[in-house]
């Protein structure tokens, strides 16, 4: 449907991953990066990072090639496409987006235990005195620091768990991907561990 709304003739390749072979950037499994050939879209999707403020975008290369007018025209068609989808799809994100299943869970759970353990460990060292300080920084700081590296891989790693399990139809990853609001961090707390707050 949103071919509709894209002038006639307009081509446009953007490459999600450069460094991919040739045959992941035209026919990619994950629809990543994007593909308009003769105003139609072959694949990929329109998120901020193509249709946004950014040059080589849509909004630019329409503006460049087909003048004000058709960049207008662009704006206000893909307007009433997302109004009218809106309209009879609706969108709301609710609690039951951000619940894992059962596997997802004991992984999560394996990867806070795994940090606890580890900052016991650093807890041990420190207070029976053999833990070595960094360089630049005494033992209270080298202390901090190593506890904050743990707490973070375990927050990282249990991140990443989740954002695999959900699936492409979950609206909050919906929204981190289109790039309208959130993102995979701000996911993956809602879903398995806030973490550890790092106060300065």
């Amino acid at each position: 449907i949103i071919s509709m709304v894209l002038p006639s003739g307009l081509n446009l390749l953007r490459v999600d991953k450069d460094g991919a072979p040739l045959s992941e950037k035209f026919s990619p499994l994950a629809d990543g990066g994007l593909l308009v050939h003769g105003g139609q879209l072959m694949y990929g999707m329109f998120s901020k990072k193509t249709v946004g403020a950014s040059g080589g975008g849509i909004v630019h290369t329409i503006f460049n090639e087909y003048g004000p007018e058709a960049a207008v025209s662009f704006f206000n068609g893909a307007q009433r496409v997302v109004n009218y989808w809106l309209l009879h799809n609706g969108f709301s994100i609710g609690i039951g987006d951000t619940i894992p299943d059962q596997d997802t869970i004991e992984r999560i759970e394996g990867a806070v235990r795994a940090g606890k353990e580890e900052v016991e460990q650093i807890v041990a060292s420190a207070t029976e005195n053999t833990l070595e300080p960094l360089p630049g920084m005494n033992i209270r700081e080298t202390f901090e620091s190593k506890v904050s590296r743990a707490l973070n891989n375990a927050r990282e790693e249990s991140g990443s768990e989740t954002e695999k399990s959900l699936k492409d139809l979950n609206n909050a990853i919906q929204m981190a991907r289109s790039g309208s609001k959130g993102s995979s961090i701000n996911i993956s707390q809602m879903t398995a561990i806030v973490g550890q707050q790092s106060v300065e």
